[in-house]
């Protein structure tokens, strides 16, 4: 069975396709990985997936998502794939036109999170929502949604047959990277001297996209009301390929660069040693599917703090691996994260229900496997002449 895997950025085709695209090759797939070339293109290859770059816009404009449709019309007419397998909104889109006029059999759509969400102005949701349904009706034959609350929204709008569409969940090593008992100690010593921390420190942790939908102000705000000099902040992450919000990190850096307890870390890899000196994470954000770092962070032993919006609130058990927070509200942050850094005991408790839950729920193994055997399945009904 030939499968291609499509989405934006290579970052994408790196973080968060990773072990689905393992496990395809493992399974035996004939496996192409298909996005814009970037800084993480020859590592892939390296690994040894097949990778054929198109460029593929994050954002609309209207030339350069027709040349790409164009030519993902023809690598899917050369390469006569069995499965189209999209990801991320821009390549989702494109990918699935390009797939129906080539005649791909199987087009297989997963929305890591609607475009469209509460908080949008409801002409704005409209549109979105309309366009989501509109491209699954015509061009979508099985949706995979992160998080319960899209699969129910999507069933609700009459997306497609409510049969076609399931709930994969999100997951990510649990048992082995995102392990507290499989750290390297030395590393995390490293890490201490590296950003000039004492294990005496409440550490605050956020890792995502420098960008104003991320809630990163209301967050630098907050922490910067909270009077405890032994309280860090790591912000860990940069703007991706593509970012459409330069404004927001120049002003980032114009009022927070110098504060002494904010540290700036850029894009990490090793994203489960900073967890794992992490107290509290914090995600603010104002649109997520079914955040990853989330449950990276439970995984690791981290009380969390975020939103309480889509995805967030199915992840995080309010009041007890966490708090939910109010959008935007740069008071209940602080009021949260004050509670945590005050009462050890509350704090060392969500800590450990965190990990629990971790373990019980977000294990990548059972995600990846969810989704292999449902490829398998449509795959053996277009053998067999059935309808998907």
């Amino acid at each position: 069975m030939k499968i291609i895997e499509l989405c934006a950025i290579d970052q994408t085709m790196k973080i968060f396709l990773s072990s689905l695209n393992q496990g395809l090759v493992d399974q035996g797939f004939d496996l192409i990985c298909t996005c814009s070339k970037g800084p993480y293109t020859e590592e892939l290859i390296r690994k040894g997936f097949n990778v054929i770059n198109i460029p593929i816009e994050r954002n609309i404009k209207l030339y350069s998502s027709i040349r790409s449709v164009f030519r993902l019309y023809k690598l899917f007419k050369s390469e006569r794939p069995d499965i189209l397998h999209v990801h991320t909104p821009i390549a989702s889109v494109l990918g699935r036109i390009a797939a129906k006029f080539a005649k791909v059999p199987i087009i297989i759509y997963t929305a890591h999170g609607f475009y469209f969400h509460d908080n949008m102005a409801p002409i704005k949701y409209k549109l979105f929502l309309n366009i989501e349904k509109y491209m699954a009706k015509y061009f979508t034959d099985y949706i995979f949604t992160q998080s319960e609350e899209d699969r129910l929204t999507a069933i609700k709008n009459g997306f497609i047959d409510g049969r076609k569409i399931e709930c994969i969940g999100n997951g990510i090593d649990v048992f082995g990277k995102f392990n507290p008992e499989n750290i390297d100690h030395e590393s995390i010593r490293s890490l201490y001297e590296k950003f000039n921390l004492t294990k005496e420190n409440i550490i605050i942790t956020f890792i995502g996209r420098l960008v104003k939908e991320k809630g990163i102000m209301e967050l630098l705000e907050a922490f910067c009301s909270i009077d405890n000099e032994n309280i860090k902040l790591l912000v860990v992450g940069d703007i991706d390929q593509g970012c459409r919000d330069e404004k927001t990190k120049n002003l980032i850096a114009s009022k927070y660069k110098d504060n002494q307890n904010i540290i700036f870390t850029g894009f990490r890899e090793d994203i489960n040693n900073l967890l794992y000196i992490t107290d509290i994470f914090c995600l603010p954000s104002y649109r997520e599917g079914m955040p990853r770092t989330i449950i990276e962070a439970m995984s690791m032993e981290c009380a969390v703090v975020a939103t309480n919006i889509r995805g967030c609130r199915e992840e995080i058990t309010d009041g007890e691996t966490g708090f939910l927070v109010k959008l935007q509200s740069v008071y209940h942050i602080q009021n949260k994260l004050e509670i945590l850094i005050q009462n050890k005991d509350l704090l060392n408790n969500m800590k450990v229900e965190g990990r629990k839950k971790a373990e019980k729920h977000y294990d990548e193994k059972q995600i990846v496997d969810k989704q292999i055997n449902i490829i398998n399945r449509l795959y053996e009904g277009y053998k067999n002449k059935e309808t998907i």
